[in-house]
């Protein structure tokens, strides 16, 4: 992951990095944990999915990223972003038109989406497409694979980075072209 997180990086221009470790809840009960294990080049998206915790876990990860110096995004939560003074936000696909008013207030922002009409659509600049790979995320849709990506970071204006069962095995067949997102990627 290390090798191809600098492949990745030399494709995104700054302040973007070349990968991201998305945390998960289910998956990944310490973030702070893993930021501190991370390569250079990976940025970190906060995933908190409404926890009760989350202002505590987001000053952790402020700080541990700053630490490193990697950028800290918030997923879905501008406020909570504002209130740690995070890097950015990440937004879901279906609320990533929320994007718009709060566009200069960040350093980046950044949105999923899940086909080709989604990435047609982006609003952020940089995109997490998925799934690139078979994933095991429950959310997660049929792959496109490495070539279907490399064709869309290619053609399209927007960073672009493939998530969905990017480990270290599948994370060099796209990082010459284009970013990456992973969570058991970096477990």
């Amino acid at each position: 992951m290390a090798s191809a997180a600098r492949q990745a990086s030399r494709q995104i221009p700054k302040p973007f990095p070349g990968a991201f470790f998305l945390t998960d809840p289910a998956r990944t009960p310490d973030p702070v944990a893993i930021v501190k294990t991370l390569p250079p080049g990976v940025g970190v998206i906060y995933r908190h999915f409404g926890a009760g915790n989350r202002f505590d876990i987001a000053i952790k990860l402020r700080d541990a990223c700053y630490q490193k110096g990697i950028p800290l995004l918030i997923a879905n939560d501008p406020a909570l972003a504002l209130r740690v003074k995070a890097d950015g936000v990440h937004w879901p696909e279906a609320r990533a038109s929320l994007a718009r008013r709060w566009q200069g207030r960040f350093l980046m922002q950044t949105q999923s989406v899940h086909s080709a009409s989604g990435m047609r659509s982006a609003i952020c600049d940089a995109v997490l497409y998925s799934a690139v790979f078979p994933s095991n995320s429950p959310s997660a849709g049929k792959p496109m694979g490495a070539l279907r990506l490399r064709t869309a970071a290619l053609s399209s204006d927007k960073l672009i980075y493939g998530l969905g069962g990017v480990n270290s095995q599948t994370a060099g067949q796209i990082s010459r072209y284009t970013g990456f997102a992973a969570i058991e990627g970096f477990l």
